[in-house]
Parts: C-alpha cells; structure tokens; sequence
C-alpha cells in the first residue's frame, strides 16, 4: 500500500485523535497496560494497512480494536483449554487449587522459552496443527520441525521440573 503525501497526513491526524479513544476502550477492557498497548499497536497497524477505500474513522478503529481484543481472548481461551487439558488427566485426588497453580505455572514456563520453542509449542498443542503445518507456519522442513518440537519439549520438561521439584515449600 502507497500513501500519498496528504494521506498521510490524514491518517496521522486520525491517530492523534484517536489514540485516547482506542486505548481507553481497551484499557477498560482487559485492565492490563502492557496487553492494551500491544493491542493499540496493532489496531493502527492494522488501520495503516487497510485498503485506501476503509472509512478511516474513530469508530473504525474501534471495530478494529474490539477484533483485536477479541483474536486475543480466542487466544488465551485456546491455551487455557489445553492446559485445563493437560490439568485434567490429574490424578482424581489431586486439589483444584494444585491443578489451578499447574496451570499457571505451565504458562509462566512457555512464556519464558525461547521464542523458536514457545512457538513450536504453541502451534503444535495449543493450536493443535499437525507437525507438518506447524512446520509450514514456522517455514521448516517436517524433519526439522520434530527436531524442534523435541528440543522444545525438553527445555518446557526440564524448566517445569525443576520448578516443581525445587521450588515448592511443601
């Protein structure tokens, strides 16, 4: 897409104006900074890459917020439901409270992987694709994919591990 010079400067004085406004309805929205910033980002990149035809409108760039906010609960509901998964072959004995704190010790480690394994697992057991389409989203071959996958396996095994043998006070 090629913007024009006075576009251009349309659609910067759009952002000035709308800044506040798509911001604020995200804020509101998910009560976390960091998420709503990223989220505001993409909005207005989102926005600069719409065609020359889009109405260019606060109210436009709300849609395009609320799509955004939304993409982003699927998102976490996806993981959530995998790790609830994953929660759920738990001995039947096993405290809810433990399972909850599985949960979120199982995000807090993914999230701290290498970005080449977070998303490797991501892909492979949150989105559920099969190696072969994780290896073309990741643009690998399947071999090295499953290379991957084990590595990445490995490293959430041992960080996970280490976790729960060292650093409970039970």
């Amino acid at each position: 897409m090629s913007i024009v010079p006075e576009r251009g400067a349309d659609v910067l004085a759009l952002y000035d104006r709308a800044l506040p406004e798509v911001y604020g309805y995200l804020i509101v929205r998910c009560s976390d900074r960091a998420l709503a910033q990223d989220l505001t980002a993409e909005t207005f990149l989102a926005a600069v890459a719409a065609p020359d035809d889009a109405p260019r409108t606060i109210a436009w760039l709300i849609g395009i917020a609320r799509h955004k906010l939304a993409d982003h609960w699927r998102w976490q509901a996806r993981q959530q439901r995998l790790l609830e998964s994953v929660a759920g072959s738990a001995a039947p004995d096993t405290d809810a409270w433990d399972v909850a704190l599985d949960v979120l010790r199982a995000h807090e480690i993914l999230t701290g992987l290498a970005p080449q394994h977070r998303a490797a697992l991501t892909l492979r057991y949150l989105d559920g694709l099969s190696v072969a389409e994780t290896a073309a989203v990741l643009e690998r071959t399947v071999h090295a994919t499953e290379t991957l996958l084990v590595r990445a396996r490995r490293a959430f095994r041992h960080d996970y591990e280490g976790t729960t043998q060292g650093g409970s006070d039970d």
